[in-house]
């Protein structure tokens, strides 16, 4: 599988110090629509495999993280670059609409 888990604990590492463009999914198990997306987000892992790094993180775990980047709804998409948040997706969103994004 190629979707990273971020955690409080690997996050700075994983994410903010990443050369790599780094898409995360905030997430938790009893959302429906974060089961929905969660094809989604293994498919552009898949196909933007050694170009982007993919990860999700748990919002019920890693509640800190959450708040910290103003999680508010579920399922929330952000893509950071060079250690920023640049752009975030919240909802059910679709994958040509983050390949949009990550590819510019």
């Amino acid at each position: 599988m190629s979707v990273f888990k971020f955690e409080e604990g690997n996050f700075e590492k994983e994410v903010l110090e990443s050369n790599e463009v780094v898409l995360v999914d905030f997430y938790a198990d009893w959302c429906g629509p974060c089961k929905m997306m969660s094809p989604v987000i293994d498919e552009i892992a898949n196909e933007l495999l050694g170009k982007v790094k993919v990860g999700k993180v748990n919002v019920d775990n890693n509640q800190e993280l959450a708040i910290k980047y103003d999680v508010m709804s579920i399922p929330t998409m952000i893509i950071f670059k060079n250690g920023m948040p640049v752009k975030s997706f919240v909802g059910i969103t679709s994958k040509e609409a983050i390949l949009k994004e990550l590819n510019h």
